[in-house]
């Protein structure tokens, strides 16, 4: 039996194919346009999903939609009435939108997939819910969902046992915790539902000076963490902006000018919002546990992407063990519809693995054959050496220890936001200039932000206060602290972003400057390569960790195919570019010549 999951036409376009029960495949469809968060229809994500089935649409059994446009489409116009006339602008923006194309999706899914049998259309919070419970090893958990808003819901509790569950509780539009971060985000002047990640990192740069007046004014906060948004404050009900004059009276001023310089206010309120976020994730936590008598939580929606706030719930909440769906954004909707379909509509039994997840690692995404990037490097006139495993793997390993960064594509790509060592830039973790290297000569980014850091499971303990499996990096957790440096008084007295260049450790590239890092556990049964490299790296210089990020630049999806990894390699100061079994070295290749202004393309604001 074939399922296939879609997200679309909001952000974060996707699709996956669950098959007998088993994820089969899933992507995003912005890896194929290049497009960041791009909302189309997601045509190139379910062709590849199909191709891997071996499948046409014909041949599928179900077709389901990660949320229910008529629902929505009623929140939306119920909210026009109720802030009649103000927000008419806003209604003239969105409503021919909807009446041309988006109440017209069931007709659109039909179309765009040669598809004739019924959509099965899930409630947005739902999708979410299935992602979160049913790929989790738990055979009972509660379930903890948070994002902007799906159809009327922004938060909501749940029960998982065997193969379903149950919503009983919600928080309703327009009091959302996404759209509380997402407000600070606009003041802070990144972008809205993609620089939220930004603000967290920005925040231990800061002091939580603000938390009263945003608990006094911006919103009444209650001990089961439900709360009231003071929508004086805001403006996503009515205008095209987050938030509102009285919000700039509050807090000092207008938002930051784009493109000026971060200030210590930036930084405050981001530490503050990041304060209250955890505040409330942990009531909603202790309420899920209370309410539901589970030992275990699942989490998904968008603000299950604030790995702090999921550290914290790990380390301070009430569960002994956690696990966060690493697709947890819209993309992941996909994921969560096709998995409630197959658990509850046709009734089929869950399999369940204790210990291990359903995810197979989220490698859900296409792969590439030696012969496949060979031809596309011979096509590019790329120079490139074909090396057998072990012998590439003591390349790479020399390469970081000496400092170079290097590109490493190979095998499934990954599916959410992390890159998991398939799609993934790599460096020395001990290198004191890494950090500041890889921002600005390789992501073109704003300096400030962390990296992360890849780990062997059975090393973890060794280097991190945390032990156990955390494949997806969606945690952050104190780095030991027999590795920590302490700060001397005169450092101590350095403001905000002055702290960026004090070492806090021996392993300084991935040691946030709160020593805090956000950890990717690696297995050899689930990456082996990776792995591999790894333990290679260990071997040679006695380190068992490498810094991961993304294999991308700012403001660009990360790469998908051969010739976005090589274009990517060509573009920045990455120094070697391993691709499947070939290995480049940047010195060898021909000179590159752009076609474009690629930095405008990709929007790098």
């Amino acid at each position: 039996m074939h399922i296939l999951g879609i997200s679309a036409f909001y952000h974060d376009s996707a699709a996956c194919l669950v098959r007998d029960g088993e994820i089969l495949a899933a992507a995003s469809e912005e890896r194929f346009t290049r497009k960041k968060g791009d909302a189309a229809f997601p045509v190139r994500a379910v062709e590849f999903c199909l191709k891997t089935a071996g499948i046409q649409a014909k041949d599928l059994d179900h077709v389901a939609f990660y949320d229910k446009p008529l629902l929505k489409f009623e929140r939306i116009l119920e909210t026009y009435i109720g802030v009649a006339p103000r927000g008419f602008g806003s209604f003239l923006a969105a409503g021919p939108l909807w009446i041309k194309d988006k109440l017209y999706i069931d007709r659109e899914l039909h179309e765009s997939l040669g598809y004739d049998a019924k959509i099965l259309y899930v409630e947005h919070h739902e999708s979410h819910a299935a992602s979160a419970f049913f790929p989790s090893p738990f055979e009972e958990a509660a379930i903890l969902t948070m994002d902007g808003v799906g159809e009327w819901a922004t938060t909501t509790i749940g029960l998982g046992r065997g193969n379903d569950f149950e919503i009983i509780k919600e928080l309703h539009w327009p009091d959302s915790l996404g759209l509380l971060y997402s407000a600070f985000t606009y003041y802070t002047v990144f972008k809205v539902n993609s620089g939220e990640y930004k603000v967290m990192g920005l925040a231990p740069y800061g002091q939580p000076k603000y938390v009263d007046l945003i608990l006094t004014h911006l919103m009444d906060l209650r001990e089961d963490g439900s709360f009231t948004l003071n929508q004086k404050y805001f403006n996503y009900l009515s205008g095209l902006t987050m938030t509102s004059g009285a919000f700039d009276d509050v807090f000092g001023g207008p938002p930051r000018q784009a493109e000026s310089k971060l200030t210590q206010r930036e930084m405050d309120l981001a530490r503050s919002i990041q304060h209250v976020t955890e505040d409330v994730m942990m009531r909603m936590a202790r309420t899920a546990h209370r309410e539901t008598g589970a030992e275990n939580l699942c989490l998904s929606g968008g603000v299950a992407l604030n790995c702090v706030g999921n550290g914290k719930l790990l380390r301070e909440g009430p569960f002994k063990r956690i696990w966060i769906q690493p697709a947890s954004g819209d993309a992941g909707g996909a994921l969560g519809a096709a998995t409630l379909v197959w658990n509850r509509h046709c009734q089929k039994p869950r399999v369940i693995t204790p210990g291990k997840d359903a995810m197979h690692g989220s490698y859900l995404g296409p792969e590439f054959s030696a012969a496949e990037i060979e031809t596309y490097l011979r096509s590019a006139g790329a120079v490139f050496t074909k090396l057998e495993p072990g012998e590439l793997r003591q390349h790479v390993a020399r390469d970081l220890a000496s400092e170079k960064i290097v590109g490493w594509f190979n095998g499934r790509m990954e599916f959410g936001p992390r890159s998991l060592g398939c799609r993934s830039i790599l460096g020395d973790p001990r290198s004191p200039r890494m950090q500041a290297d890889m921002n600005i000569k390789i992501k073109f980014r704003e300096g400030f932000r962390p990296f992360a850091p890849s780990v062997l499971r059975e090393r973890v303990a060794d280097y991190f206060e945390l032990d156990g499996d955390f494949p997806y990096m969606l945690l952050v957790a104190p780095v030991k602290k027999s590795r920590q440096i302490p700060m001397t008084n005169e450092q101590q007295r350095l403001w905000g972003i002055e702290q960026l260049n004090v070492l806090r450790s021996d392993i300084p590239a991935i040691t946030h400057i709160d020593y805090s890092a956000r950890v990717q556990t690696v297995s050899r049964d689930v990456n082996p390569d990776y792995y591999d490299l790894i333990a290679e790296f260990e071997a040679l210089t006695g380190c068992a960790v490498l810094v991961n990020t993304s294999f991308n630049v700012r403001g660009e999806p990360i790469v998908c195919s051969p010739e976005d990894a090589y274009r990517c390699f060509m573009r920045t100061h990455i120094d070697t570019l391993v691709l499947g079994p070939y290995y480049l070295d940047r010195a060898s290749q021909p000179a590159w010549k752009e076609t474009a202004d690629w930095k405008t393309e990709f929007q790098l604001d």
